[in-house]
């Protein structure tokens, strides 16, 4: 039977509809503290930062948004994403037009390179996390494979595995490289070791390190 999928939410959510129907699923383990960032921490590996419509205006109108966008891309240890909640009757009375949301949406998504999902309500959003939750689990155990095409060259397919690595993008999979020539020295570093590469932190060499200790059959699983 599948392990319960950990939930951390901010407790300036707590009040939501959200909330309460996270504590009704028989799926999620709630527990309700102070985030950083973000609304939702899911599995200990997403954050979601959750705006209904009418948040999402006031956002916009303030410049919140742009902000919150920017630091929730540039965390390295967990993947973000804007999770929108509603429906567009929800915007009748905001004083916006819909090209200003359309534009701070592309600005967001395009841009900033923040995920954005759509729910109508706090069913759909629960729902919405759920599976963000158990794909998640079915990427970490390499069930599903990872988007692009196979690398030809030997570098290239390094490269391609180091960014397998949790925190790991393009660049950090060649200073991993240049630093200990090759994937099999990465795998053998101890956490100490990979945090003397430049950007890789003592958090992100920890992640790395679980990631190539742990057996196959465990991640994300127990």
């Amino acid at each position: 039977m599948p392990s319960l999928i950990h939930i951390r939410a901010d407790d300036r959510e707590q009040r939501s509809a959200l909330v309460a129907e996270l504590r009704g699923r028989l799926e999620f383990e709630l527990t309700v503290e102070r985030l950083r960032l973000g609304d939702y921490c899911v599995d200990g590996r997403f954050l979601v930062e959750r705006k209904t419509l009418t948040d999402l205006a006031a956002s916009i109108k303030s410049g919140r948004l742009f902000t919150q966008a920017l630091r929730l891309a540039e965390v390295d240890d967990l993947r973000s994403a804007l999770l929108l909640e509603g429906q567009s009757r929800d915007l009748r009375h905001c004083g916006m037009r819909w090209e200003a949301f359309q534009g701070a949406l592309v600005t967001v998504s395009v841009f900033i390179g923040l995920p954005i999902l759509r729910a109508r309500s706090a069913q759909e959003s629960a729902n919405t996390l759920l599976s963000i939750a158990r794909q998640g689990r079915s990427v970490a155990a390499g069930a599903m494979p990872r988007r692009g095409r196979r690398p030809k060259n030997k570098r290239a397919l390094q490269l391609h595995l180091l960014q397998g690595l949790p925190g790991v993008g393009p660049k950090r999979a060649a200073d991993l490289l240049q630093y200990f020539t090759n994937v099999a020295n990465v795998f053998d570093a101890d956490p100490c070791e990979l945090a003397k590469v430049a950007g890789i932190g003592h958090q992100t060499a920890r992640r790395i390190n679980w990631a190539v200790e742990e057996s196959p059959s465990r991640y994300g699983l127990d």
